[in-house]
């Protein structure tokens, strides 16, 4: 009989390999809370009994939301004991998004705090769907069920599961677009955290501080101690340095997840008050990160501590990798020139290949379709931790994936290139190339020339007009208020007339602060950013 990959298993395994072993740490304010695994494992068969009891069952699509805590550490994990689907939808994204992405996936089940349930009734329409309410806080019945776990043994089996049937559908940050519902199996987090636990050696005797939630449970699935931020985890830009650094210190964290962004603050922070983390390891991804920002936070580190940028998407995640020594000591020159952020040689078991850009679906693969190296296209990728479908979405499934004789080859939506070395360059997002009477301009390779400039945080090129005939416009967003605007705009025009990739663009914003994803706070609303600039030009894109 084919083994169980039920991904729940892993807890259940590690409860009893080092039942005394902590696995979770919850520090809120003044108080700590601290989990054992064999707690973890006790608290998830028995919100698992619950839940069957009530009448979830295998297949059922059940709405979380719940922040993170033991609670949504535990649910998730129990979902999976069961056999039914978890939907994770990040709160930030704003109301519209969230309700088109409810609609979208058709829940039968939703587990929510009290606020979820609140926006539940105000909004019924996209949640019609839903046959079963549990609220985690106490309601009187007013919001459902108040789910508690009744007892329940570890030991009981999981749901038999394969490596194909569903887990869960967790959405994209919508940067280029509406959010997209992405299908996880079984088999995609049991290899994504194969591919964790060997590449970054990651396990037992590490202590993680997540500063994205889903990564609180693959640290619990890898036997690590997982500590909860005291943070909000849908503006991870606003955190509060003093108290994310806390808990770093209070529990000797030994490696931490989080974007460029929260990096950018916690960094800081550290080096106005002279402070050392004892964090041996720190993986930062979500958006390019910059030489500057990765030799900062390796200030902040202990010796022999290493910064990781691993490189992919929620549809492929990780596929490729490079470290921070790497990047300061070879890449960063270039990229600050304008070739791109160089982001690593492709991981174990993972296939990235280049070929010619094109917004159009490739229904089957064809070797003609390839670029050579250093020419920059469009990144596609094969491999165990690929997903293979979006949820009810045939269009982007057909823009999406491109069929072969052994599976399928996924489009990432980013362009870039090979160099010789066989490392991949990054150069944007496909939907945010410019493309010009001259040629096409591509968003991280125009935008580093003019990164360099001391006032500059980040800049933003973008289009106004047709494709085809875009004028090209760079915005850019100060560390602060500019007094002297007519000269900062002069200095940038020349900047941009030094390297042949800017040379042609000869239109500048000031834009007080960029609107950018939900998820790491980093990623720009290029389009936004667009209209925006159409409108402060008098153009109608």
């Amino acid at each position: 009989m084919p083994r169980n990959c039920n991904i729940a298993q892993t807890l259940a395994d590690i409860a009893a390999e080092t039942p005394e072993q902590t696995a979770l740490i919850s520090s809120h304010g003044s108080g700590c809370k601290q989990w054992k695994f064999k707690e973890l494992a006790a608290a998830t068969a028995g919100y698992s009994r619950t839940l069957r009891d009530k009448g979830v069952k295998p297949g059922d699509r059940v709405m979380l939301m719940v922040k993170p805590s033991m609670e949504f550490v535990c649910l998730t994990f129990a979902l999976f004991r069961l056999g039914a689907v978890v939907i994770l939808i990040d709160p930030g994204m704003g109301y519209k998004n969230l309700l088109k992405c409810v609609g979208s996936v058709r829940p039968l089940v939703f587990i929510g705090i009290t606020r979820a349930h609140i926006f539940k009734k105000v909004f019924p329409a996209p949640f019609k769907t839903v046959k079963l309410n549990f609220s985690i806080n106490p309601s009187f019945g007013f919001f459902g069920k108040h789910l508690q776990p009744t007892s329940g043994s570890a030991a009981e089996p999981c749901c038999r599961t394969s490596a194909d049937d569903l887990a869960a559908i967790i959405f994209t940050t919508g940067s280029t677009g509406p959010p997209k519902g992405v299908q996880y199996t079984h088999g995609i987090f049991q290899a994504q955290l194969e591919l964790i636990k060997n590449y970054y050696h990651i396990g037992p005797n590490d202590i993680d501080q997540p500063a994205f939630p889903l990564f609180a449970l693959f640290s619990t699935a890898l036997g690590a101690c997982a500590v909860i931020p005291d943070m909000n985890p849908a503006q991870p830009a606003r955190v509060d340095p003093a108290r994310f650094i806390k808990t770093i210190n209070a529990h000797q964290v030994t490696y931490s997840f989080g974007s460029p962004a929260i990096w950018n603050v916690v960094s800081r922070y550290c080096l106005e008050q002279n402070i050392k983390l004892p964090v041996k390891k720190i993986l930062m991804a979500g958006a390019p990160v910059s030489g500057e920002l990765i030799e900062r936070v390796m200030k902040i580190m202990p010796a022999g501590g290493e910064i990781h940028t691993p490189y992919g998407a929620t549809e492929s995640l990780p596929i490729a990798s490079m470290t921070g020594s790497e990047i300061l000591a070879d890449t960063w020159k270039k990229t600050q020139q304008g070739r791109g952020t160089c982001v690593g040689r492709p991981l174990p078991g993972i296939e990235i290949k280049i070929i010619r850009i094109s917004d159009e679906p490739l229904s089957n693969w064809n070797n003609k379709l390839l670029c050579p190296d250093n020419k920059i296209g469009e990144i596609v990728v094969k491999g165990p931790v690929v997903t293979k479908a979006y949820d009810n979405n045939a269009r982007e499934n057909s823009l999406a994936k491109i069929n072969y004789a052994k599976g399928f080859w996924h489009r990432v939506g980013d362009v870039g290139y090979f160099d010789n070395q066989g490392r991949l360059w990054f150069c944007g997002r496909r939907a945010h190339r410019v493309r010009t009477a001259h040629g096409t301009m591509f968003t991280i390779c125009c935008e580093a020339v003019f990164n360099e400039h001391p006032a500059i945080y980040r800049s933003a090129l973008v289009g106004v007009g047709n494709p085809g005939n875009e004028l090209p416009v760079i915005i850019i967003e100060p560390y602060e208020k500019i007094r002297d605007k007519r000269r900062l705009l002069n200095e940038l025009k020349k900047l941009g007339q030094e390297n042949q990739l800017t040379r042609r663009i000869n239109h500048f914003l000031i834009h007080p602060s960029f609107p950018v994803d939900i998820r790491h706070n980093a990623k720009i609303f290029r389009e936004k950013l667009a209209i925006w600039a159409a409108e402060q030009l008098g153009e109608d894109k």
